[in-house]
């Protein structure tokens, strides 16, 4: 009797203290949570199909991409060490990391850490008290450069400073590493392209090394490096920020893709708008390839993640040469599976969910970037260029043009023959999926914005209905088609006459997230599904 009071006290001992344990555990944090909404994955891939000296040359290429990633934080934040010092839990520190500071990309740039007011539109490329009227009377044409840091001098009066100057400490080293780089180089273009890239570092003029880039045709590693995209810029867009890719090239999918980029010419004259608006005649050098992405680094790696590059930005590269389109499959592949699917099955309507394919979206996506190409790189008036005219609308604008015209370019694909056995529906309903992921990037996004124009374009249209018992979406086939005509007209003219104030009219009208979609957005966020992805990435990871 005394041993079965005995074992019954120390059965209620050990309970009591499992409950007390449990009841001391902390709970989680709304930044915590938030930290994970973003589903990790973890970018590897076959190193086997590189040679032993381009399996050398990545120890190199991951040391000068850190330091893009460096440089990214003083133009996005200032001291990276100072920010994260104010993390008090682990998934605190791992938001800072994913936001590049204390602003939440995925939600209008809101301060997430206390103390901390509105991220500056102008990030750290301006100085932090200067106003846009003491800008525009400032007479200096490096002013709008896409590479100059704007500063005060001595005596308090603005000035320009070059990127290579600003940081001359970091884009030093980082030349190094790409010379070093280069010397193991087996294929002549890429060994090209790393010499003239690591000079153009030096001088910040980067076309020499942009046109041998685009001249490399039988490289198995890609490497993205220097001041590229303007997206942090939210003040005029003019200031480029720093960052890096690390790609190693899926043969067998690019050989896939090799016959689209022939047809860029005649996919710019069947452009559907009037013919001013389609005039110039893009590069034909241009290429698509698939990518196996193993590492990001700055201004690519922060908030949503990128799943395809169409690079370069130059107007005069584009115009000469061309453009290359670069498919990172890994990362999309990823995105379809943990993010778009689930969606899908959410707010499609069900006998709909089965056009939901990673083909499609692969497609909308590749050709999304093709569509950067088309268009006009200039104004029909020929007096700048369209994102000079545009300011700081260019990037939500040119968004949605590729956005559109990239959907646009599947049908017309299937119109010329190029596409046989090919299920359009598959293409739209992927399409509309994928406007509800992509507007969860927010205002603060180009990509979120340009998602907003277009679910409201197309609700007004009729493109798709909404069943409230369900709570799930319809395609209209024929209705999308000509929403998918006219939204194409209507933004190809607003670059094409240069129409800031029209751009920024639909901005302000479409730019922005009304009740009913934050509903939906709300139930996507309770079904648990996760917002974007974050990398488990580095040479340990690859297998180095």
């Amino acid at each position: 009797m005394k041993r079965t009071f005995f074992l019954l006290a120390v059965v209620m001992l050990f309970v009591a203290c499992t409950n007390q344990s449990k009841q001391v555990e902390p709970m989680k944090s709304e930044i915590d949570k938030k930290a994970d909404e973003f589903a990790t994955f973890k970018l590897t891939t076959d190193l086997s199909v590189l040679t032993e000296k381009e399996k050398q040359m990545l120890p190199y290429l991951f040391k000068a991409a850190d330091l893009m990633q460096e440089i990214f934080w003083t133009q996005a934040y200032g001291d990276k060490e100072e920010i994260l010092s104010k993390a008090k839990t682990e998934g605190e520190k791992k938001f800072i990391h994913i936001n590049y500071g204390p602003w939440e990309r995925l939600a209008g740039n809101k301060p997430f850490i206390e103390g901390y007011g509105e991220k500056p539109a102008g990030a750290m490329f301006y100085p932090a008290d200067m106003t846009k009227e003491e800008f525009d009377a400032w007479d200096e044409p490096a002013k709008t450069g896409l590479y100059t840091l704007i500063k005060r001098d001595e005596e308090g009066k603005l000035k320009a400073v070059p990127y290579h100057v600003a940081y001359k400490e970091q884009t030093e080293k980082a030349t190094g590493y790409i010379r070093q780089a280069a010397e193991l180089a087996e294929d002549e273009g890429l060994k090209k392209y790393l010499e003239l890239r690591a000079e153009a570092l030096l001088t910040d003029d980067y076309y020499d090394s942009d046109v041998a880039w685009l001249d490399m045709k039988n490289n198995s590693i890609d490497f993205i490096v220097g001041p590229i995209e303007n997206y942090e810029d939210q003040l005029y867009g003019y200031k480029t920020a720093h960052e890096s890719f690390i790609l190693v090239k899926d043969k067998q999918w690019s050989k896939k893709l090799e016959k689209y980029a022939a047809v860029l010419p005649d996919l710019q004259k069947a452009l559907p708008c009037e013919q001013p608006y389609k005039n110039e005649t893009p590069g034909s050098d241009s290429d698509l390839n698939a990518y196996d992405a193993i590492y990001y680094a700055g201004d690519c790696n922060a908030g949503s993640k990128t799943i395809a590059i169409n690079l370069p930005n130059d107007e005069k590269v584009r115009a000469n040469k061309g453009s290359r389109k670069l498919q990172l499959k890994n990362s999309m592949q990823a995105k379809f599976d943990k993010i778009l699917t689930p969606i899908s099955n959410l707010l499609i309507a069900e006998d709909q969910r089965k056009h939901v394919k990673f083909d499609a979206f692969f497609e909308n996506t590749m050709f999304h970037e093709v569509a950067h190409g088309l268009g006009l790189g200039n104004t029909v008036a020929g007096d700048m260029t369209v994102r000079e005219a545009l300011k700081e609308t260019y990037t939500s604008i040119e968004e949605s043009k590729a956005d559109i015209l990239g959907l646009w370019c599947v049908y017309q694909l299937n119109e010329m023959g190029e596409y046989t056995d090919k299920d359009l529906m598959d293409n739209f309903v992927t399409f509309m999926a994928g406007i509800f992921r992509s507007v969860r990037f927010g205002v603060a996004s180009s990509h979120g914005k340009a998602n907003m124009i277009r679910f409201y374009y197309f609700e007004e249209k009729g493109a798709f209905t909404r069943d409230d018992a369900t709570g799930t979406s319809r395609v209209n086939f024929e209705k999308m088609k000509q929403a998918m005509f006219d939204l194409s007209d209507l933004i190809l003219r607003i670059q094409g006459d240069g129409d800031y104030e029209t751009a920024k009219a639909l901005i302000d009208e479409k730019g922005f997230i009304r009740e009913a979609l934050q509903n939906d957005l709300d139930r996507i966020g309770e079904a648990g599904i996760p917002r974007d992805i974050v990398f488990e990435q580095g040479p340990e990871v690859v297998g180095l």
